[in-house]
């Protein structure tokens, strides 16, 4: 109980914590991307939200791929700068920057949120980035 309330900072649980944050939402994302990249018909239909097929695979490659590296804490930084730029561009153009109500934005929000806190932290202790630093 006392661990609870206590107010220092312990290098282990902050890892912890980026670890599971990491991977929770590495493999959220990654469920999203594997939608697309098995479902072409539903790529046809982001040809129409972002206007060019290229658009589509960039999206594509930023749920899919970045997000594999995001779960591995492997070039973590790098992977979350095309997530960011596609949480951005569906949240502000695929749900018009609206958060609450019907077709609201607020998980794309949320996995912005996520993905930028992780940008300034970086992956933690418990990352392949940390086992390559060494």
């Amino acid at each position: 109980m006392k661990k609870i309330f206590s107010t220092k900072y312990q290098e282990n649980s902050w890892s912890l914590a980026l670890l599971i944050l990491r991977a929770g939402f590495g493999l959220l994302m990654l469920k999203h991307g594997m939608d697309k990249l098995t479902d072409f018909n539903n790529v046809k239909g982001m040809n129409q939200l972002f206007g060019a097929p290229m658009d589509a695979i960039l999206l594509i490659f930023a749920e899919a791929f970045c997000s594999i590296f995001l779960l591995l804490g492997l070039f973590t930084r790098f992977a979350l700068i095309p997530l960011i730029i596609a949480m951005v561009v569906a949240f502000f153009k695929g749900h018009q920057g609206i958060i609450f109500g019907k077709d609201g934005g607020e998980t794309a929000l949320l996995y912005l949120i996520a993905f930028v806190c992780l940008l300034f932290t970086g992956p933690g202790k418990f990352s392949v980035d940390r086992m390559i630093a060494k």
